[in-house]
């Protein structure tokens, strides 16, 4: 049981919001390429295939990002008592269940057609070099959504079996997204990363943190907007996209308390309501 419990917390497994958040794009994705007069068989069956990528793409992730953070997590409060960093589990064990996982998702994503397979296999060198940039620039935020949005892009060519300049728009909007909550998530550590040196965009926007992730708000926003015109969606796809605008500038920016972790930490869970949200939009949208 002790040995489940540390593969769980190396994995976050107990902590969904991660492999949530790298789902919600693919979904979107999935369902701005769909044509539900087809059925939704294949429909779910992509859905599910997406969902368990997720879960073992992040996990993998975040092995490998405790593997490359090992002596920085000593150092930071909240996760110094991580398994790799509190020596609870090895290095080369942590690599062998990484590759573990590679093979699991690999599984997954031999159920797609080869353009999609081809994408998958392009991103992985940045998903995992994604951990190193912290030490170069103050932007592995915009890094980190580079990739974690990727999903979009790969559930849209599942479809289409082609790249066009709807997902490329809402791509570069969800990366946007992510730049906003990870920087809000990085407020939890700043006093620690400023002592051991490492970068953000939670320290290089510190003096005005609420006018950058507005900012990367708004640019996410007009990117629905955008999608919402580009497949001419009905009035009903905007007056819910109300709810969305709502929830993000009222809760997550306007009563955002970068000066307490726990409130960080919350605003940067609300994500996945948030996630939500977008998705029963864009099946709105496609619906109706």
């Amino acid at each position: 049981m002790e040995n489940i419990k540390l593969i769980i917390q190396l994995t976050r497994l107990n902590k969904p919001i991660g492999f949530m958040l790298l789902f919600w794009p693919c979904i979107w994705g999935l369902t701005i390429a769909y044509n539900f007069n087809s059925g939704l068989n294949n429909y779910f069956f992509y859905g599910i295939l997406f969902f368990l990528g997720s879960v073992f793409m992040r996990s993998a992730g975040c092995i490998a990002n405790d593997i490359v953070d090992k002596k920085f997590d000593k150092l930071v409060e909240r996760t110094k008592n991580r398994p790799i960093a509190s020596e609870k589990i090895s290095v080369r064990i942590a690599v062998f269940y990484v590759i573990i996982l590679c093979f699991l998702a690999f599984l997954v994503l031999i159920n797609f057609n080869n353009f999609t397979i081809l994408m998958a296999i392009l991103s992985m060198p940045l998903a995992f070099t994604y951990p190193l940039m912290k030490r170069f620039t103050y932007w592995p935020q915009l890094f980190l959504g580079i990739s974690f949005n990727y999903g979009l892009i790969l559930a849209w060519v599942s479809i289409n079996n082609e790249v066009s300049f709807i997902p490329i728009i809402f791509y570069v909007g969800a990366i946007f997204w992510t730049l906003g909550y990870d920087t809000i998530y990085g407020y939890q550590d700043i006093r620690d990363d400023e002592i051991i040196g490492v970068k953000s965009t939670s320290i290089k926007f510190k003096d005005n943190p609420k006018r950058f992730i507005f900012t990367c708000y708004l640019i996410f926003i007009t990117s629905l907007i955008l999608i919402g015109a580009l497949m001419d969606f009905k009035i009903f796809y905007y007056l819910f996209l109300i709810i969305s605008i709502t929830q993000l500038i009222l809760f997550q920016i306007n009563k955002l308390n970068v000066d307490h972790p726990d409130d960080c930490l919350q605003k940067f869970k609300s994500n996945n309501f948030l996630g939500l949200i977008i998705f029963i939009n864009l099946l709105i949208g496609k619906i109706i």
